[in-house]
């Protein structure tokens, strides 16, 4: 198994770019199996999860072919199956937006019940309210949520919850439904109006994405595009709490500094210095990091997936901190690995408690999913000492080249195999 060793203390400097954005990607590419000819998609993370998806598009039958590292044709002509059986899509969330994809061209879909990390319960209710409203009979057998239906239809559905997921797979279904559907309380994250762009591009005709009511009139059929994925707004906040913990001065690329503005505002209240540009962020750490508290929520409030990150830069922040984890149960799972290192963090029920320290000192930790592996990362970056961070194909599956980016920002972190390695890393730097 691979890790990350980390020698800590470097404040990070330079420059980073940043990829496509992993969850608008997984969308995307599902969604362009909608149409008979060669869809054309760039800015692509080259990550795990993005992997796992195109291997199961190429198994039931469409026409995958990598241009190059971040970019992609597919064509969905030859999909005959819409069975997906591909062992890895058992292991991420993704596996569902087959489900309104293929629905959608097809009329039928069976995909494996949704993996990914253990932050939670990932009901699918949602969306199969969707597809119910507009016809379609759903089961779960045997580990497959199976959805068919003789011709889909317009419909009015109201989600009882803010769900991106069932959002963008009622949207795809109903692209290509007869008739108009009306989805209400829908989810506006950056990446719902990015798959909803990318459908329009394709001939779609959907309004309102991005507010809280998506109109779709349905079409007959897709046809081709060029697309570019906007970029990844989770790696960019990770980058930005990176800067910031280590009392750095870090200008991230390729961003859309509107989609950054939750995180934007948290790190301002820490007391860095956030610059704003066309398509770039500073993030330039001054003096003490101050205490604050946060909630996450929905679009456009702070994000879930920042919320390890940011717990991890108010550990060394002064004063107390309060983090209210209002989006997944199991968030707060990295806590331990944290106080390993240190950090004085009292969970109950789902509001941590932060206690500043002066310092973080490195420790072997384990990556208990995605985001908290990124966040201890960031923590060894800041610790005293080297931090070897177990368990590290967590982060690989949303985080292309992590560990070069960092160094390209003066970081000490190296991805090892094996113990003699990180002997040889420890003698290296000292």
């Amino acid at each position: 198994m691979e890790q990350y060793v980390i020698k800590g203390g470097i404040p990070l400097a330079g420059d980073v770019e940043i990829g496509g954005a992993k969850n608008a990607a997984l969308a995307i590419l599902a969604a362009a199996s909608m149409t008979d000819e060669t869809v054309y998609i760039d800015n692509l993370p080259d990550v795990r999860d993005i992997n796992a998806l195109l291997e199961a598009l190429d198994e039931i039958g469409a026409h995958v072919k990598r241009v190059n590292r971040h970019a992609v044709e597919i064509n969905g002509s030859g999909v005959e199956n819409c069975i997906v059986e591909n062992e890895s899509m058992k292991k991420i969330r993704a596996s569902y937006y087959l489900l309104g994809a293929l629905l959608g061209k097809y009329k039928r879909a069976e995909v494996p019940l949704p993996g990914g990390c253990n932050i939670g319960s990932r009901p699918i209710d949602q969306h199969l309210k969707g597809f119910k409203a507009m016809g379609a009979v759903t089961r779960i057998e045997h580990g497959f949520i199976i959805a068919e239906a003789e011709e889909l239809h317009g419909a009015h559905i109201f989600l009882d919850m803010v769900s991106v997921g069932a959002t963008i797979n009622i949207m795809m279904a109903a692209a290509m439904a007869d008739g108009n559907t009306i989805i209400e309380n829908a989810a506006k994250e950056p990446h719902v109006v990015d798959v909803a762009n990318f459908l329009n591009s394709m001939g779609a005709s959907i309004k309102g994405a991005g507010t809280d009511v998506i109109r779709i009139r349905g079409v007959k059929s897709l046809h081709k595009t060029e697309y570019s994925i906007i970029p990844d707004q989770i790696e960019a906040g990770t980058f930005m709490f990176a800067a910031a913990v280590t009392g750095g001065d870090v200008v991230l690329h390729n961003v859309i500094p509107k989609h950054l503005e939750a995180t934007s505002a948290k790190l301002t209240e820490l007391g860095c210095e956030v610059t704003e540009y066309d398509d770039a962020v500073r993030v330039r750490a001054i003096g003490k990091l101050q205490g604050t508290h946060v909630k996450t929520m929905p679009y456009p409030g702070f994000p879930t997936d920042m919320q390890p990150q940011i717990a991890v830069t108010l550990a060394l922040a002064e004063g107390t901190s309060i983090v209210t984890e209002s989006i997944f149960e199991n968030r707060f799972r990295y806590v331990d690995e944290l106080a390993r290192m240190g950090a004085s963090i009292k969970v109950e029920g789902n509001v941590a408690v932060i206690s500043g320290v002066e310092k973080f000192t490195g420790a072997r930790v384990s990556a208990p999913d995605l985001r908290a592996g990124a966040a201890l990362v960031i923590a060894g970056l800041a610790a005293e000492g080297i931090t070897i961070v177990d368990d590290i194909y967590y982060i690989e599956r949303g985080y292309e080249n992590l560990d070069e980016k960092l160094r390209g920002l003066g970081a000490k972190i190296e991805k090892v195999a094996s113990e003699k390695e990180i002997q040889k890393f420890r003698l290296k730097v000292g």
